[in-house]
Parts: C-alpha cells; structure tokens; sequence
C-alpha cells in the first residue's frame, strides 16, 4: 500500500540566534521618513514633551507607532514587531514607555495634536516637492483643481470606551470625520484630517465639515493661515456636506466645490420639462460613453434662493441596476442624483465624472481601517485622538512612499494589505561589512527586487539636492 504523499515538506522547528530580519520591506517607510525629514520634524515638534534624561524620543515613539501600524498592527503592544529587529529600526520603547508617552500627548491632547500636525505638514511639503510632477498639487490650477474628498465612518466599539455611543446604523462607537486628497486614477490618496467624534454626531453637521476641511487645507504645501486657497482646490463630499452653512463657507473661501444634492419631492415634474435632447450621454470610469445613463443642468429649474450665487445643479439620470429600489425623487422607472457645483469650466459628462469618483473616498477609509482605525484601542477620548493622529501620519507615510519610490509601477496603486503581503514582509539577512551594514533581500522572493529598487530611488532623491549644492 503506497503512502500518500504530503502537500508540504515536514520541518524541525526550534529558535536560534540568526541574523535573519522580519518586516526587512519596512526599510522603504524608514527611507521614506528619512526622504521627507519627517524624524527631525517630529522630534522638534514634540520635544515639549521629553523629559529631562529620557532615553526615548516622544517623536521617535509615535513614529514607531505609525510604522507599526503601516506594517500591520493595530495595537500598541504590536510595537514590538520593531522592537524585535533594532538593527532596521532603531531603539523602539517598552510598552509602559509606550503608554505613558501616549499618556501624556493625551494630557494636553489640543496642543500635541497641533504639534503632529505641523511636523506632518512640514513633512508633506519636503514630499510633494521631491515628487515633482508625480505630486497632487502639480499644476493644479480651476480646470483641474487639487480635490480634497470629505468623508465620515463608524468605528464599532466593543466596550464602554469614552464618547462611545449608539450610531445611525444602529451600532455603536465613534464617528470620525475625515479628509484625503485624491492623488488621481493612477495614484491612491493620502489623509489630511481626523476629526475624531462621538457616535451620535451627525452626518450633516456643518461647523465638523468646516472645521475638517480648515485642518485639511491647513495641511497643504504654500497654504498660510488667513488665506484663501481659490478656486485650484475643490471641496468633494456626498450629500452630507450640502448645507448653507458649509457652502456659504466654502463660497467665501473662494474655493471650486463639488457636493452631492438632494433634489425636492417634485423632482420627477422637473424632469419632465428639460427636452430628450438636451440630456447629455454620461461618461463612465473610463472616460467612456456609458449606455444607459445621462446627465443635464437642473440649475434653471430649482428654486436656489439662499444658496450661494454662482451654484449650479446637475443631475443624472440612469438605469437601476436589476433589484434595486427606486425612491421618491426617481422618474420613469430611472435613478435620479444630483450634485452641487461651483465650477464655470468643463462639460457636464466631466463634471459628474469628476463627483462620482467621490467614491475613492471610500477606498481610503477602508485603507485607513486597515491601517489602525478599524477599532480604538485606547479608553480615552483624547487618548483615541491621538491614535487617529498616528493613523494618519501610518497612513501618509505609505501613500508618500508610494509616490516617491514606486512612481511608474503597478504597485503605485496598491493597499495595505497587499503591500504588506508583498513587500513588507520580504525575508532577508543582515551582514556587515567594514562599517556598513547589509541588508541582503532574498533573491528567490518575487518582489525583492522591487523593494530593492524603490529603497534605490528613495536614496537617489536624497542624493540629488545634495549633488546639485555640491
């Protein structure tokens, strides 16, 4: 009777001291916080809070957290995954280190965020200057403004942790705010602002989308306080920001916005009278005619007093998909949207195409929640917001190591969880020679060489400004 044969190859297992390296692809966020000078700017930023004689950095402590949840954590004790490899990422603290720095950032939490904030803004501006023409603000003029997506989400909360509360959807949690500016279809996005908030905030709540967008306009490369941005930044969100009060603001920022709009009980009469032939075929995610689906100006027919001058209302018109329930505002047996928009330039296809791709927004809050806010770990309201703040700065740093050292690769697109699988945790030796130390990547792994490369590019942006001062 033949034995059948096993799927995988039986192994003795023991531990021993190797000089084998875990999470080695993490060297691409520690070039990458070296690229962007980030490290200098958070230990400045957050030097009020070192003590006299501390061994730990605060700014070296919330970067390690951020790495840690770049790699794949989602607690503070995950830490460890650096403080097991000091030879790639440095002395990293003890976890009671760790909650006592968290401990006392919380403690006088409106200050420590304000100083995260201003070493992250300072740290995108060193970013978006190495990426040149690859950076969102590149020749962002009214035609084609840089876009900041407005997005809240329900964080669950499985126990009684501060402002925790019963949500619209019938959970309960929080209920953060948040801001990203969109990098473009070949790009991803990068988050801006966190405002973190109770469950039962509300969806539409104008002062939160006001005070959102002014932290996320705070954070833009040139941006001065006191200023007016204009019309090459573009406000995007759903329905929940079309209130007067956020686009008067909007209006007297001068900004360009593009804000979903609920149409009256009577819109079915509305659309009555606008003829067939002024419906303009609608464009799909290719910039392709879509069958099926078209777009007209409703401005004329609505009753737009009190809202701010200058806005217009486009709507569009498609088949449901099979199943789908149609609602009050829908005509014909068609489903009807709207949104709210500012802008003179373009043709109508464009303008809607340019809202619809709103929905990245939720590509990058699920990038987020994979990036640590998928659940509070902390008690604390203020604690937790200083999480939310480290979610970010996680966030940012893996978008901005993707625009400087992945530019032109398919990889330039990919999330979290793939980024991880393929290039965080490529295996690899440490060996030194003379004063140097080598980090050999192993060959046989299929996207060693694109870690390779990208650390290459990093290094060779570095490089170049010193070169060109020499």
């Amino acid at each position: 009777m033949n034995k059948r044969s096993r799927f995988y190859p039986r192994l003795t297992v023991d531990t021993a001291d190797v000089p084998a390296v875990g999470q080695a692809g993490g060297v691409l966020l520690t070039e990458t916080v070296r690229a962007s000078g980030l490290d200098a700017a958070m230990a400045a930023a957050l030097s009020p809070w070192r003590k006299p004689l501390a061994i730990h950095d605060p700014g070296k402590v919330v970067l390690d957290l951020a790495l840690t949840l770049a790699v794949g954590g989602d607690c503070l004790a995950d830490i460890a995954l650096l403080r097991a490899e000091p030879r790639v990422f440095g002395r990293v603290a003890s976890d009671p280190t760790v909650s006592r720095c968290i401990d006392a950032l919380a403690a006088d939490a409106p200050a420590a965020l304000k100083a995260i904030n201003a070493a992250r803004a300072a740290a995108r501006a060193a970013v978006w200057g190495l990426a040149g023409e690859h950076a969102p603000d590149h020749a962002a003029d009214a035609a084609a403004p840089l876009i900041i997506d407005i997005d809240a989400t329900l964080v669950t909360s499985h126990s009684e942790k501060e402002q925790a509360a019963p949500t619209f959807k019938r959970g309960f949690g929080h209920h953060p705010l948040c801001s990203f500016v969109d990098h473009g279809h070949e790009g991803s996005g990068e988050p801006l602002s966190v405002l973190l908030r109770a469950g039962n905030a509300g969806s539409n709540t104008a002062a939160d989308h006001i005070a959102v967008a002014k932290q996320a306009l705070a954070q833009l490369p040139g941006h001065r306080p006191g200023t007016r941005p204009g019309r090459k930044v573009l406000i995007r969100t759903d329905g929940a920001g079309a209130s007067h009060k956020f686009l008067d603001w909007c209006h007297g920022q001068r900004l360009s916005y593009s804000i979903g709009f609920g149409l009256p009980a009577n819109a079915a009469e509305l659309l009555k009278k606008i003829p067939d032939d002024v419906w303009t075929p609608a464009y799909d995610a290719n910039d392709q005619i879509r069958d099926g689906a078209w777009v007209a100006e409703l401005t004329g027919l609505l009753d737009l007093t009190g809202w701010p001058p200058g806005m217009r209302v486009i709507a569009r018109k498609e088949r449901p998909h099979p199943g789908a329930q149609l609602r009050i505002t829908d005509a014909d047996g068609l489903r009807v949207t709207a949104f709210a928009t500012n802008s003179t330039r373009g043709q109508l296809p464009d303008l809607e195409l340019r809202h619809r791709r709103r929905a990245r927004a939720e590509d990058r809050i699920r990038c987020a929640k994979d990036t640590g806010l998928m659940n509070l770990p902390l008690h604390d309201f203020n604690q937790n917001q200083i999480w939310c703040a480290i979610v970010a700065l996680a966030c940012a740093l893996t978008a901005w190591m993707q625009m400087l050292a992945l530019t032109d690769t398919a990889a330039r697109r990919w999330e979290p969880k793939r980024l991880r699988t393929r290039l965080f945790t490529v295996p690899a030796t440490l060996a030194h020679s003379g004063r140097r130390r080598l980090l050999h990547l192993a060959e046989h792994h299929p996207w060693a060489v694109v870690v390779r490369d990208a650390v290459g590019r990093l290094r060779d942006l570095l490089a170049a400004p010193a070169a060109a001062a020499g």
